[in-house]
């Protein structure tokens, strides 16, 4: 019987997660109400409250949802494929990155949405970037590669500018070819993550 109650429990606690996320790329996260979600989950305010303690609390468990779907199919992990320091690993991490981005589109705008009203998930979103330059340094480290007082910035740097890129991805889709954002991209992390360089056309 507990187990399941406690099956129960966790499908509640799913289905929360999933019409919260339906809402807010519907409605906007701020436009969301805790009753709306409830509702949609055919549930009440008060089954919310006994999973979640807030709307925000909901936000930060969808982008740790986001974490698990963009690592779970790294293989190798970016903190190793920064320290092989092979652009076609570099290159087909970055693919595979521009892959999934139509799966978590969703997520990343609401978690944005929500970081301007909410501090908490504003925190989470920096501890998220913080996280993957910090398995990038990680690689750079374990490969003895650059001077160290500059591995902190190479890997802020190459990171942002993917940061960048998916962002604007986010709102406008590809305003430029893929093929070239993605070669262009993979270009400017071997420049500051690797010493291997594309051959010259000529």
């Amino acid at each position: 019987m507990a187990t399941l109650r406690e099956a129960q429990k966790q499908q509640t606690r799913q289905l929360l997660l999933a019409r919260g996320l339906e809402l807010f790329e519907a409605k906007g996260y701020a436009a969301t109400t805790i009753d709306d979600i409830a509702g949609a989950a055919g549930t009440t305010r008060t089954t919310f409250y006994l999973h979640f303690p807030s709307k925000a609390e909901l936000m930060s468990e969808l982008i740790t949802a986001v974490d698990e779907i963009l690592t779970g199919v790294d293989d190798p992990p970016l903190s190793t494929v920064v320290e092989l320091g092979r652009r076609d690993l570099v290159r087909a991490w970055l693919d595979k990155k521009f892959d999934q981005w139509a799966v978590i589109r969703p997520y990343i705008l609401a978690a944005h949405q929500a970081a301007a009203g909410e501090p908490e998930v504003a925190k989470k979103i920096e501890s998220w970037f913080e996280d993957v330059t910090a398995s990038m340094q990680e690689g750079l480290d374990r490969a003895g590669r650059f001077e160290p007082s500059t591995r902190r910035i190479r890997c802020m740097l190459a990171f942002g500018q993917f940061e960048f890129l998916s962002r604007r991805w986010f709102r406008l889709g590809w305003t430029i070819d893929r093929g070239i954002c993605l070669e262009t991209l993979t270009d400017s992390w071997c420049h500051l993550l690797t010493e291997e360089v594309r051959p010259s056309a000529g």
